[in-house]
């Protein structure tokens, strides 16, 4: 395998060049018909240009190839009963902006996902918008379509915390038919409540309809108490 071809193919699938991403990984497969991870990332490369029809077939050769490859099994479910995408940049995304800190990030499994053909538009590192409810937080994408809603105790505190002027971003983690992560990363705090922390630094996955009081071991401050609901 040229290892500067296959370089040259990732670095144009992270900054969204997909059509050069396509150039790349078929020289690729030129000189080796059955480079599964040129493949992939070619399958990747035509789903995000809008053709399917051609990412679904090369997703197929890569499972004649290697019956039991995770990336290719994950894409066909994925496209699954989907017809067509609708082709989008990417925008291309650091690699910190999934670094963790303490009190500031945190990865959540969403409630209730969106419509599949939805999700199938989206991959790991699309960043989506948070939108807050009277009752909830639902995560969008950035033409506005339903993707899922984080849970109650979660959406609970963040509401407050956004009404004092906190400002968030998330991307996307991971996605399947079944399951979407995003993580969470507080982008601004409020000055009023700059000793608060938006998320526990514990490792304590957050569950729904369980009251933040009994996640978090410190109390709120007086700031974020449920009266202010």
């Amino acid at each position: 395998m040229d290892i500067d071809l296959a370089q040259k193919a990732v670095s144009h699938a992270l900054s969204g060049n997909w059509k050069e991403a396509i150039e790349a990984n078929r020289l690729i497969l030129k000189q080796d018909p059955k480079d599964t991870e040129a493949l992939n990332r070619l399958a990747k490369a035509y789903a995000e240009t809008g053709d399917l029809k051609k990412a679904k077939s090369t997703a197929e050769k890569v499972l004649k190839i290697d019956p039991f490859n995770a990336i290719a099994q994950k894409s066909i479910a994925k496209w699954k009963g989907v017809k067509a995408v609708t082709p989008h940049q990417a925008i291309p995304v650091s690699t910190e902006a999934f670094l963790e800190e303490p009190g500031k990030t945190k990865l959540v499994t969403l409630l209730h996902p969106g419509d599949r053909k939805v999700l199938a538009k989206l991959d790991s590192g699309d960043e989506v918008l948070l939108a807050a409810h009277s009752h909830r937080v639902s995560v969008v994408s950035q033409d506005s379509k339903y993707l899922g809603r984080l849970p109650d105790d979660l959406s609970a505190r963040l509401r407050r915390l956004m009404k004092y002027g906190n400002k968030y971003r998330a991307f996307v983690k991971s996605i399947n038919e079944r399951e979407v992560k995003i993580f969470l990363r507080e982008k601004e705090r409020a000055k009023e409540i700059e000793d608060v922390p938006s998320f526990s630094s514990e490792k304590i996955d957050y569950i729904s309809f369980t009251p933040p009081e009994l996640v978090h071991k410190k109390p709120a401050v007086g700031a974020l108490t449920d009266e202010e609901e």
